[in-house]
């Protein structure tokens, strides 16, 4: 919602002084500089980039008007089936929810929480830790640099999106550039005829200029700021869930690793511990109460 709004006043703010000022907006429609600038770009783009990084791109795109996904109810959410997850674990043996990590999407457990399932990374990667945890012979502190490691490259591969989005960005003032030189050319070739034609052709020249600029820092640029902004996000979800996890496994009662994991979660979607301790305790078997034993 935020970027349509930033986008329209961009857009009406550079279109509103240009008006007051008694501009012809129909002078900044250049098809032809806009094709070359633009279609510059996205070739830019295809050069430096492989097939599957290009999919990621075009998905982050969707990204920044949706909005983040790692919400406040995501985050209460995931809370609630860590607490599940500890709780039974700690009843009936960890060796027993050994199938429902094999097969998370047939498992009771994990089907009570949906918001947290439809998150396939994060499902993987709780899965993968604890059936490392389940191999037996495995130090708290190896399996915690293991899963630094995991999510070190989960999160550098998340940002490629946004870098290749700044790459791109940065090259809209120089294509710009190169569309204010064609006109210019184009210009040249019309020397000898009125002034009203040459004019025009002047003015088409430096659109290009303008185009590349406001492309750059008025679109593209915040644009991968956004993207980047996301990809943060997801990296402070994986801490949660890796601080749950660590806690766990160094053996604190479940309240404590709950309240280890709710700790990292930025404050403007971190559910108070009353809310946290409130969503708990509505779960079966009441694992927040078994916090105290």
């Amino acid at each position: 919602m935020f970027p349509i709004v930033g986008i329209v006043v961009v857009l009406g703010c550079i279109a509103g002084g240009y008006l007051i000022e008694k501009g012809n907006l129909l002078v900044l429609m250049q098809p032809a500089e806009l094709l070359i600038i633009l279609g510059a770009a996205i070739g830019t783009v295809l050069i430096g980039n492989p097939p599957h990084l290009l999919k990621a791109i075009a998905s982050s795109f969707g990204g920044v008007f949706k909005g983040s996904r790692y919400t406040a109810g995501l985050y209460l959410d995931t809370l609630r089936f860590l607490s599940d997850f500890f709780a039974t674990s700690r009843k009936n043996g960890l060796t027993a929810l050994e199938n429902d990590m094999d097969e998370p999407d047939k498992s009771a457990l994990f089907k009570r929480h949906p918001a947290f399932t439809a998150n396939k990374e994060a499902l993987h990667f709780f899965c993968d830790t604890m059936r490392t945890m389940l191999a037996g012979g495995v130090e708290v502190h190896d399996l915690d640099q293991v899963m630094e490691t995991d999510l070190e490259v989960l999160h550098r591969q998340s940002r490629l999106p946004a870098g290749a989005l700044t790459t791109m960005a940065d090259s809209l003032p120089g294509l710009g550039i190169v569309a204010a030189v064609l006109g210019v050319v184009i210009t040249m070739g019309s020397l000898g005829g009125p002034p009203e034609e040459i004019g025009h052709k002047v003015a088409a020249a430096l659109v290009g200029t303008f185009l590349g600029i406001l492309l750059c820092y008025g679109f593209l640029g915040p644009i991968a700021a956004n993207i980047k902004k996301l990809t943060d996000a997801e990296g402070e979800y994986f801490l949660c869930l890796r601080m749950g996890l660590l806690a766990y496994m160094k053996g604190l009662a479940p309240m404590l690793a709950l309240e280890a994991a709710r700790r990292t979660i930025p404050h403007h979607v971190r559910p108070t511990f009353q809310e946290m301790d409130k969503a708990c305790k509505k779960q079966p078997g009441a694992p927040a109460a078994e916090a105290a034993a």
